[in-house]
């Protein structure tokens, strides 16, 4: 018996990712801030009463980009190279029966803005206008298990690029903070 759902975008992701080539394959492997605008009726203070007491959350969302394309049973995931192919259900594969996504990030705040309600996160891998279905906070005990085992996503993977940047960008970077301070 197949059933449907439907379920209510909570929040729209703003982020700097604005095509989805350009997005990490995985949360928290680049540490860029992005913020989530919470939407209607969704926006209420209350609903997020006690969140900042935790470091992180996990993110419920849509690959809305690729929702299109529907789903396919293997797919070649980027740490084999792209030439393997694995089941879906074994990958991260955007390309899945159901476009949802799971991401933990950082929370740096729950802010308020010109009426609107925003949660600032760090480290998503998320593209710009990402439809947000749900937020829960991540529980250290019994999120992270100390001796699970990866498949062949088990050793983390090398950086392969090294990026650094040159004095007169650095100088740049300190005369934005002071004249932009709320752009942290």
């Amino acid at each position: 018996m197949t059933q449907s759902f439907t379920f209510n975008t909570i929040g729209t992701v703003h982020s700097c990712y604005k095509e989805k080539f350009g997005v990490p394959r995985q949360p928290g492997l680049v540490k860029v801030e992005s913020s989530i605008e919470i939407l209607e009726p969704y926006n209420r203070p209350e609903a997020f009463r006690d969140l900042t007491g935790f470091s992180h959350i996990w993110l419920m969302f849509v690959f809305h980009q690729t929702q299109q394309q529907g789903w396919n049973p293997t797919v070649r995931p980027p740490r084999l190279g792209g030439n393997e192919r694995v089941g879906v259900f074994a990958s991260r594969s955007m390309f899945r029966p159901n476009p949802i996504g799971l991401s933990v990030v950082e929370l740096k705040r729950v802010r308020q803005a010109e009426g609107k309600l925003f949660i600032d996160v760090i480290g998503a891998d998320l593209v710009d206008g990402t439809p947000i279905l749900d937020i829960k906070p991540y529980l250290p005990y019994v999120d992270a298990v100390s001796d699970a085992v990866a498949g062949y996503a088990n050793i983390k993977p090398e950086p392969q690029l090294k990026v650094s940047f040159t004095t007169h960008a650095y100088e740049l970077v300190e005369k934005y903070k002071t004249q932009w301070p709320d752009l942290d």
